[in-house]
């Protein structure tokens, strides 16, 4: 980082961390600061694209630079389009031909078929490619971020937060595989996804749509969402470009609101809220979406030590940077840092940002003309951000096949192959939490009642964005997928409904469930995302607790199982619960993933991605410092989450060896390699995830109680044993020191697994 730089954080401590974009090709790295950008743009690679760029004028290069919402040019009004939804031809004509358009996104309020896709992408290109002088093919963008959601045949997988609970990278990158296959079926090249924010503030609406808390667990299944996506090319038509999002610290706001402040010392940013994007950087993603709040004071949007200094020049990344939903409008009328719209078009594209996600008008052309003709604005840094626009587009094939659909057949479209690879992940997902008496699994042939919310619903399923936007309207539901209910019914002789109020939530025949042997209850939170998703704390609806107390009081054992957003807290009925589910939001093969693990056909295997609260207040996250175990007589049981991260049962029991390592004293860049042996000491077949956790005894900035530096998941026989190797560099030891550096000191660590300790030195 350049003094400059330096000396602008430590004065107002404003930091910010881009994630960057990079293309499959494989080209010479650029290092900066020890990061490695693997597709360096150089003239003499796009002198094809530079031709085009000359001959264009400027209002064809700020037209590249806006980004429309497709209901700009559909028929109807915006938020309220005319049904069917069908591109208007003059509005069309408008924004393409006379404003030069470059990229197009979301949908009009629902998913569409792939039919409908068609035609939408097929009139858009058409008019680029033939009504323009450039012809140069519109980019278009959806969030496609837990399978193809926006389409009406797409795959629905487990949102990001339960696909962290896997703890299996390859799942992930098979999710966003066919992601990329269906998303590119519909025409559609660019996908927002994925969200490599930490999800350390629950109470944030959006910490569904995270790998979790873990900065190790986030980074392995970030990157290995980016490989499912982009492949090793991104032309290929089955692959799109992925975007790294939301650069950086969006996740953490005080208040746990949407887009409200957020306060965070460069440490923090460098340790626990840079290294995904980096990670995402040297994996090659295409582009990335800036954070839409405020960071320490200066929204992102306006800082150019942040979106030029960090993310361009210290990180490397060469890819396009695009805007989140009017957030260049909001530096003027939400942050007030810019006095008029002119000028926070100014600040925002001077400061670094390529592509503004305008949405809704062409005020942001307009005035970014104007101010390149004042001179307010230069023309090399319009030039500068076209250019790397059209690298994109390049990259990812449009100019030589902006409509794959017309040459490539795409037969697995909401295919078995497809659902099968949901439900696996479904069912890898999916954490038992607790199991007394082992209520779980149930007997087939025993009398099972369901009843709770969600039982019967999909929505509570998939969560939001899943056909809609917050992913609440039933009328979209793809009905041939199984709800919980209609799964129990096909995997027990004897399954039934407990009909409940609607309003009140209480049992319309308390009678009838004392004739149950098992009682299921699901409980949900409804499905939810950024601002509509605010909420002021953790606590769990009433209803649906005394819910619970009522079913608890039949004697019958009871399981529950969560359909969560996010942690709830659940103190008040986990003592009166037999056995708890934490099923997150398992996609639309959710509900068959559920009954399977209810009746023992599949063996849970989950662990949780994060820690999960006792009460609404207690946020501490598994690595905090030791003084956060104190509590007020001094005793060490402060930290007293639900269940810690890393949790989860199995129907299987397993049993580990102590710690093996090749050397008790690690020096210099030498690796120590570590082995433990884990045996499936039951009578059932299971996977078992072993996490590696590593504590350093003494450092210049207060250590952690542990950090995970290594996980993996491996299926054990029953009665087998597996050896499970891990090797640990001073990397893997280093923290961020106060020059803000990574920094590995000698001293002593400790390597835990499970209930296994062992120490080792590093020596420099």
């Amino acid at each position: 980082m350049n003094k400059v730089l330096t000396l602008k954080f430590l004065m107002i401590t404003v930091i910010a961390f881009a994630f960057g974009a990079c293309s499959n090709e494989s080209k010479p790295g650029n290092k900066t600061e020890g990061h490695t950008n693997k597709h360096q743009t150089t003239k003499t690679e796009h002198a094809d694209l530079q031709a085009i760029l000359d001959k264009m004028s400027l209002k064809d290069k700020v037209g590249q630079m806006t980004q429309l919402n497709l209901d700009v040019i559909s028929v109807g009004e915006i938020y309220n389009l005319k049904e069917p939804h069908e591109l208007d031809a003059e509005k069309l004509n408008k924004a393409i031909v006379e404003y030069g358009v470059g990229s197009i996104l979301n949908v009009g309020g629902h998913a569409y078929s792939l039919e409908h896709w068609h035609e939408i992408i097929t009139k858009i290109q058409d008019i680029a490619i033939n009504q323009t002088s450039h012809k140069v093919p519109v980019l278009y963008g959806i969030d496609a971020i837990h399978g193809a959601n926006y389409l009406l045949e797409g795959t629905l997988f487990p949102q990001q937060l339960a696909q962290a609970a896997t703890f299996n990278p390859s799942l992930v990158e098979i999710a966003a595989a066919i992601t990329a296959y269906e998303t590119k079926a519909s025409g559609i090249p660019w996908n927002f996804s994925p969200v490599l924010d930490l999800g350390r503030q629950p109470v944030w609406s959006r910490f569904f749509e995270t790998y979790g808390e873990d900065v190790y667990l986030a980074k392995t299944m970030g990157t290995a969402a980016i490989k499912g996506y982009q492949g090793t090319d991104a032309s290929n038509p089955e692959k799109l470009a992925a975007c790294m999002k939301h650069f950086f610290g969006y996740s953490m706001p005080w208040t746990g609101r949407d887009r409200t402040p957020v306060y965070l010392h460069e440490r923090q940013l460098r340790e626990y809220f840079m290294p995904t994007f980096e990670a995402a950087v040297k994996q090659g993603a295409l582009s990335v979406m800036i954070n839409s709040g405020e960071l320490n004071g200066i929204p992102v949007h306006a800082d150019k030590a942040i979106l030029t200094d960090l993310l361009r020049t210290e990180m490397g990344f060469d890819g396009v940077a695009v805007t989140d939903w009017e957030d260049i409008m909001k530096l003027n009328n939400i942050h007030k840092v810019a006095p008029t719209l002119k000028d926070a078009v100014a600040m925002a594209i001077n400061a670094g940002i390529d592509m503004s996600m305008v949405p809704n008008d062409y005020r942001f052309s307009d005035l970014l003309v104007e101010l390149v003709e004042e001179g307010q604005v230069p023309m090399s840094r319009i030039d500068e951000s076209v250019m790397r626009i059209l690298v994109m587009k390049k990259r990812l094939g449009l100019f030589e096949n902006p409509v794959p659909f017309k040459t490539y057949v795409y037969d697995k479209v909401g295919s078995a192959e497809h659902d099968e690879a949901s439900y696996q992940a479904a069912c890898e997902a999916i954490t038992l939490l607790k199991n007394e008496n082992s209520t779980l699994p149930i007997s087939k042939k025993a009398k099972v009642y369901l009843t709770g919310v969600g039982s019967a619903d999909h929505i509570y399923l998939n969560g939001a964005w899943s056909r809609t936007w917050q992913g609440t309207d039933p009328k979209w539901d793809d009905t041939e997928k199984l709800s919980i209910l209609e799964a129990a019914e096909e995997e027990f002789e004897f399954a039934t409904y407990l009909n409940i109020d609607e309003e009140t939530l209480t049992l319309q025949s308390p009678a009838k469930a004392k004739q149950a042997d098992r009682i299921v209850v699901t409980l949900g939170e409804f499905p939810s995302t950024e601002k509509p998703g605010d909420i002021s704390d953790l606590d769990f609806d009433e209803r649906q607790i005394n819910l619970v107390k009522e079913l608890a009081r039949t004697g019958k054992p009871v399981t529950a199982v969560l359909l969560f957003n996010r942690p709830r807290i659940i103190s008040e009925i986990e003592p009166i619960c037999d056995a708890i589910i934490m099923a997150y939001n398992p996609g639309d093969e959710g509900g068959r993933a559920i009954a399977d693990i209810l009746s023992g056909d599949v063996n849970p295997s989950g662990k949780l991605p994060f820690t999960y609260p006792r009460n609404s207040n207690a946020l501490l996250t598994y690595d905090h410092k030791y003084t956060e175990k104190l509590d007020p007589s001094f005793g060490m049981n402060a930290f007293n989450p639900q269940y810690e991260f890393g949790y989860g049962l199995s129907y299987s029991t397993y049993a580990y060896s102590d710690i093996r390592v090749s050397t008790e004293e690690l020096a210099g860049k030498a690796t120590i390699d570590i082995e433990v042996d884990v045996t499936n000491t039951s009578e059932i077949d299971g996977k078992e995830a072993v996490l590696v956790f590593v504590s350093d005894s003494f450092a210049s900035i207060t250590p952690s109680v542990k950090r995970l530096r290594a996980f993996e998941k491996k299926a054990i026989k029953a009665g087998q044993t597996i050896t499970y190797q891990f090797s640990l560099s001073a990397s893997d030891l280093a923290f961020v020191a106060t020059d803000l550096k990574w920094t590995t000191e000698e001293g002593w660590f400790t390597i835990s697994v499970a209930d296994k300790t062992k120490s080792f030195f590093y020596k420099k």
